[in-house]
């Protein structure tokens, strides 16, 4: 990889900006506008590394809100009436952080090449304490409101900046804000970069009468709403905000990635630039021999080959929305949108849901990124005893609907979950995007049950849709972002085919063991089978136990591993409230002492893909030490 990077980024000048003087001069708008070319370009630039190396990058997201940053900083130049931090509550825009970073001398502009990489502490959402330069951790999409709302309270005599988006706005926690803000008479200024570009569409298609100008004005906000590409228009904008007393927003109407013309305006412009865009809009802005930066970027896959498994691989979270449609294809289209409704939460291409709105539209809810009213919605449509409603978004959002999920439990609502992206496996947004606190799904009491379910691999996930989807309450099946193998018989056959029938609550065992017993589910179920098997092979007779209903103790199971020698839970959940914590009370509570142990994540994100894994110590290794240690 190349030492320097290409764009000499001790170009950008510095500027100040009087938000007294509405209009530009000639010499302010010059330099304004070379300083965000700069910028953009340099984003376009190091973004794309992500797609080389396989790990994606949000490049749309940070490049198009790069006028608005530029100004702020000039801003900041000006007076020191201004809390000094860019907040953003658009998390994977965390480009941005980065390259401002960057222009501070936190970190060298040659690091920015190494963007998204594993270890390189350049993560797909910004993490204070981890990246030098970086003043604050984002957290999902639409949480910085609220907390910059603190921040003005803490800081009375200061303006705070946060940018926003048309996305984030949609979640509720900004309804909240406004109405804080606008009560308490907080300096907050938010710069809005409404895009109508979401992960699944344009919000304006799926999300008809949303909009931004009459919501924020509704709750009693100065808003001002003007073309985010017109500098003239966006700096008087931002002045007529700044010096008004309260909250206010600018409101930027632009499409996505403008001046790059294979993603302007389209959905792919949120996720990663590809290379070859890259390369052909710097080629277009006069860069050269640059694009050897691209072709000395590979995707680093794991070298581990693991045994007790295909090579083969396949996506449970798309399997989902297959097998949905399997349960949906013996209906006729009728009885099926009278019985079943899909909602979505803008994240159709990332959980399965996706193959359930192509093939059967009928029962499909496109909806914006609003997690509680989705859920809600979806238990509504199921409070009637022959109605079901199915919901799905990623495991890191399960902690948003804990109390939505109280609620439909209360009213006897018959809700199919998917959370998606469960535990840290592949997981380059890194630690806020970790879904390892899934337990807490099951928050009811022992009165009424839900089922947590976590399918090993594809054909289990078919198996276990196709049983519980028409079961009464709340069901919740869990799946990684990563792909994972079948798992094999130790004959070689797949275990989860054939004559294989899921039975909820029912633990399933693996292998036999006499010299104690693993016990696994989802995506760590191949990687202590592989553990397992090794173990066996040099003579070792350690067992494996599946454990698919994660919430639900298989009494017969229980008995007989808490008879051997040994017990050992392997997960990627948090390891303080996942499985493992709970199971070494069920041991006991039964009179039962194996030696017992448990492994889950413990720490914050490293980013990159695959290397999540080992560097929570849940690699097939690190399992076979544990499973040594505790067979002495």
């Amino acid at each position: 990889m190349a030492t320097e990077f290409p764009i000499d980024l001790k170009q950008f000048k510095k500027l100040k900006l009087d938000p007294r003087k509405p209009q530009l001069s000639d010499e302010e708008k010059s330099t304004l506008r070379a300083n965000i070319q700069l910028l953009r370009d340099a984003i376009v630039l190091f973004t794309a590394t992500g797609a080389a190396r396989g790990v994606s990058g949000h490049t749309g997201g940070a490049y198009d809100t790069v006028p608005e940053v530029c100004i702020i900083l000039s801003l900041f130049e000006n007076s020191d009436k201004y809390f000094p931090v860019i907040f953003d509550e658009a998390g994977h825009r965390v480009a941005t952080q980065y390259i401002l970073a960057a222009l501070d001398g936190f970190i060298p502009p040659e690091h920015l090449l190494h963007y998204r990489e594993a270890n390189s502490k350049l993560p797909g959402h910004p993490e204070l304490g981890l990246t030098p330069g970086i003043k604050f951790s984002s957290g999902r999409l639409g949480h910085m409101w609220p907390l910059v709302n603190g921040v003005a309270m803490a800081n009375r005599d200061k303006t705070v900046f946060c940018l926003g988006s048309d996305g984030s706005q949609q979640e509720g926690n900004d309804a909240e804000a406004a109405r804080l803000a606008v009560a308490q008479g907080l300096n907050v200024k938010l710069l809005i970069d409404d895009n109508d570009v979401t992960i699944a569409g344009h919000p304006s298609e799926y999300l008809k009468g949303y909009d931004l100008t009459k919501t924020l004005e509704g709750h009693g906000l100065k808003v001002v709403t003007v073309q985010g590409e017109d500098i003239d228009a966006l700096w008087g904008a931002i002045s007529t905000i700044v010096t008004h007393d309260g909250p206010a927003a600018v409101i930027s109407k632009r499409v996505m990635a403008p001046g790059i013309p294979d993603i302007e305006g389209s959905p792919h412009g949120h996720d990663v630039i590809p290379v070859k865009s890259a390369v052909k809009y710097l080629d277009a802005k006069g860069y050269k021999n640059f694009a050897n930066i691209y072709d000395a970027i590979r995707p680093h896959p794991s070298p581990y080959l693991y045994i007790g498994t295909t090579k083969e691989v396949g996506a449970n979270r798309v399997v989902f929305g297959e097998a949905v449609n399997m349960v949906l294809d013996k209906l006729s289209k009728e009885e099926a949108a009278k019985k079943v409704m899909v909602i979505d939460s803008d994240l159709e291409g990332s959980t399965g849901l996706k193959a359930i709105h192509q093939k059967h539209p009928e029962v499909f809810v496109p909806s914006g990124i609003m997690e509680r009213g989705n859920f809600c919605a979806a238990a509504g449509f199921g409070f009637e005893p022959e109605k079901f409603g199915v919901f799905s978004t990623f495991s890191a959002f399960l902690e948003m609907v804990i109390s939505e999920i109280t609620m439909a439990r209360l009213n006897n609502c018959n809700v199919l979950c998917h959370f998606s992206h469960s535990g840290v496996d592949e997981m380059a947004d890194n630690t806020c995007h970790f879904g390892v606190n899934n337990m807490f799904a099951d928050n009811g009491l022992t009165d009424v049950h839900s089922f947590l379910y976590f399918p090993a691999d594809p054909a289990q996930m078919v198996a276990i849709v196709n049983r519980v989807f028409f079961e009464r309450g709340l069901r919740f099946i869990f799946s990684t972002r990563s792909k994972v193998p079948w798992i094999l018989k130790e004959n070689g056959k797949r275990f989860f085919e054939d004559d294989y029938e899921f039975i909820p609550g029912k633990d399933e065992i693996i292998a036999e063991g006499k010299a104690g017993y693993v016990v696994s589910f989802g995506e760590m179920l191949y990687r202590s089978w592989d553990a397992v098997l090794r173990c066996r092979q040099e003579g070792l007779d350690v067992g494996l136990i599946n454990k698919p209903s994660l919430n639900v103790v298989d009494e017969q199971t229980i008995m007989k591993i808490g008879q051997s020698p040994f017990v050992l839970v392997v997960e990627s959940f948090n390891q303080k409230t996942g499985l493992g914590s709970k199971f070494g009370t069920w041991l006991l509570e039964r009179q039962l002492t194996p030696k017992y142990g448990y492994m889950g994540t413990t720490k914050e994100g490293c980013g990159g893909l695959w290397e999540q894994i080992p560097f929570q110590n849940l690699d097939s290794q690190s399992i076979i030490s544990k499973i040594k240690q505790l067979s002495q």
